[in-house]
Parts: structure tokens; sequence; C-alpha cells
């Protein structure tokens, strides 16, 4: 544990690691106010594709952690930044919350439900057949298809919940085209993390809560990591991997130390 609290960088998760929902998880305000005083670089990298890094600064501040919006990066920025450098000028149909939408529109990616470019699909509380069945018509008439992320589910308050891996499905069901997912373990947005950080991935930690995004994405980006129980993964289903994180800890909370 001395090895991991001298590290200079920490790259989180938020889902199952910081928070539940709208529920601040155990030892959580503890770890947050030890990065400040030991004046840690950290990131919190989320595959959720929902909200933007101003609401997500916002959810901390209502949950009582005060965090700039400057330590926040989602798989929504990273999925418009990777259109954005594929095609520039390019447009999309979208299913998905305003924190992709923003994102897409920032970079100067239109809507489009008539023959765009992409489909984009990340979280979605709207989630209904009307748009699959769009999405598929699009699909097969040449648009390329794109996950905010790999994620089959997440956790909330009340359990497990559908996420974008689940949501994309019957869309590659129908279509036979395959997605490509932006997100976690995509080395591509691990990568933009580590520039965000200023840290070389030696000095970095990944710490996250699933074995198939975050601890996959940590070793393969060369850092070491913390799988904490406190969402998806547990120590039974941890087993089933041929990879092991360095760490296996309750929750953040223990990293600080007394």
């Amino acid at each position: 544990m001395d090895q991991l609290r001298k590290k200079k960088g920490f790259i989180c998760d938020m889902d199952g690691v910081i928070y539940h929902g709208n529920q601040v998880l155990p030892g959580v305000k503890k770890f947050v106010q030890w990065l400040a005083e030991e004046k840690k670089n950290f990131l919190f990298l989320t595959n959720s594709s929902q909200y933007t890094p101003k609401e997500l600064q916002q959810k901390l501040a209502r949950m009582g952690l005060e965090v700039d919006e400057s330590h926040f990066y989602t798989s929504a920025l990273a999925t418009a930044h990777f259109l954005d450098s594929q095609a520039p000028g390019c447009s999309a149909y979208v299913v998905g919350e305003h924190g992709i939408t923003n994102a897409l529109y920032d970079k100067g990616i239109t809507y489009n439900d008539v023959n765009p470019d992409y489909v984009v699909v990340g979280e979605s509380s709207a989630y209904n057949l009307e748009q699959i069945t769009k999405a598929i018509r699009l699909v097969n008439a040449g648009a390329k298809l794109i996950g905010t992320n790999p994620d089959l589910t997440a956790p909330s308050e009340a359990g497990i919940v559908p996420a974008c891996r689940a949501l994309i499905a019957p869309i590659e069901l129908a279509t036979g085209k395959s997605a490509y997912f932006v997100g976690k373990p995509n080395p591509l947005m691990m990568r933009t993390g580590l520039r965000m950080l200023g840290v070389h991935s030696e000095n970095a930690v990944m710490i996250g809560d699933r074995m198939d995004t975050d601890i996959i994405a940590g070793i393969e980006t060369g850092l070491d990591t913390v799988l904490v129980l406190s969402g998806v993964s547990t120590r039974e289903t941890c087993e089933e991997y041929p990879y092991r994180p360095k760490f296996i800890l309750k929750g953040v909370g223990e990293i600080p130390g007394k």
C-alpha cells in the first residue's frame, strides 16, 4: 500500500467507485480529501456518456465533494474527439443523453437522422424501439456504428442496469455490423487521460470496479491497477479473468490509510 500511496497520478472510474446513482460511497470523501492534501494529480475517467463534466462536478458537489470541472473526462468527450479526428465536420444520428449530444456539438458534429456518416449510441433513459429501428435502417444504408463505451451493465442504487453495449446489441444483431467502442478499455481514452494528468504511466494508477474495462484498460496502458469491490466485479468474478489487478480493496477509503 505504501507503493500505491506514493503514485503521483490517480485515474478513477466513477460509477461503483465514487458513487452509486446519487449516493456517495463510504470512504470517498476521505479519499478525495487525501488526493487534495497530498497534491496528487487525479482524473475521474468515466465510461458513462450521459453527463457533461460540469454536470458531474455539480453532481459531486451535491454529495459534498468539491472537485474542479477540469478533473473529469468522459466517453462522450472521447467519442466526439475520435469522430472529429476521423471525419471533421461529419454528421451523426445519436441515441443517448445530452452528455454525448453536447460533446458532439462542441466539435462541430451535426445531428442528422436522414443520411448521417455515423450512428452513435450511448446510455439513454429514453431508449425506444423507434430509435433502434431508425438506427438499424441508417446503418444498413451505410452509416458507421459507434458505441461510446463497451459496458454491458452499470451499477445503480437499485441494482444493475443495462449500459451501452447491451443497448447497441440489437442494432449489431439486426444489421450484422459490429460497433466500434471508444471508451475504456480502448487505449485512445486512457492515453488522453494520461496526457491530461501529465504523469508517466509508471507513476500512475487506475482505480475501477470492473475487470472487463477498468482493470484491463490500466494493465494494457502500463498502469498499476486497483480493483475496488464497491461496484460490479467481486472477488469471485475476478477469478474468471486471465489477468489480475495489482490490488483488491473494499473501496477507495482504504487508500489514504489512517
